[in-house]
């Protein structure tokens, strides 16, 4: 019976070790030795928030998972104008205008004063044909913004220079930034 459990023992201590003899895993140090396994969760850990986690997957051009993220940061802050607009972006960047226009409208709706929602709902009525509507949306944030973003700044003149010569652009492809609360903005190319 003790020569059984010993074996038994001796087989697991070997099975937690790499050829080396050194153990694929350390309680101190999940990752150690080129683990080709994930680490193990920790379950004191913080979980990063779902907006950050976001806005990060935006700029990297990923955003299915960006749209994750941000619907997780819904179930966290409640739906907020930021976690409005958050979902309205990733929608507008997966092509799904019309759900990105309601989003952003709601968004504008709940914070009235934020410059960034208004933008992002200039460039999906932009995406879709509506440039009188976009511009006045440019503008509202312009105004909310003082002038300090280039990124509206640049989406107004756009959407005035179409308003004007609505063949202004037909031939290139546009490109309006949408912008996020704190530092940094998306870059929407709309595809021809």
């Amino acid at each position: 019976m003790r020569l059984t459990i010993l074996a038994a023992l001796t087989v697991s201590l070997l099975a937690a070790c790499s050829q080396d003899g050194q153990p694929l895993f350390s309680a101190r140090d999940p990752a150690a030795r080129d683990n080709p396994f994930a680490p193990a969760l920790d379950p004191g850990g913080e979980a990063v928030d779902g907006l950050i986690v976001g806005h990060r997957l935006m700029e990297a051009g990923q955003y299915e998972l960006a749209l994750e993220a941000y619907t997780r940061a819904a179930g966290t802050h409640g739906l907020t104008g930021e976690v409005l607009t958050s979902l309205g972006s990733a929608n507008l960047a997966l092509g799904r205008l019309h759900q990105s226009e309601r989003l952003l409208r709601r968004a504008v709706d709940t914070e009235p004063e934020w410059a960034e929602a208004w933008n992002n709902l200039g460039v999906v009525l932009m995406e879709r044909g509506e440039t009188a509507e976009s511009a006045e949306m440019f503008r509202r944030a312009y105004a909310l913004d003082n002038g300090e973003s280039d990124a509206i700044r640049d989406n107004l003149r756009l959407a005035l220079a179409k308003m004007e010569n609505p063949g202004y652009g037909a031939d290139g492809q546009q490109e309006y930034k949408l912008v996020r609360r704190g530092s940094g903005s998306y870059l929407i190319r709309p595809t021809t």
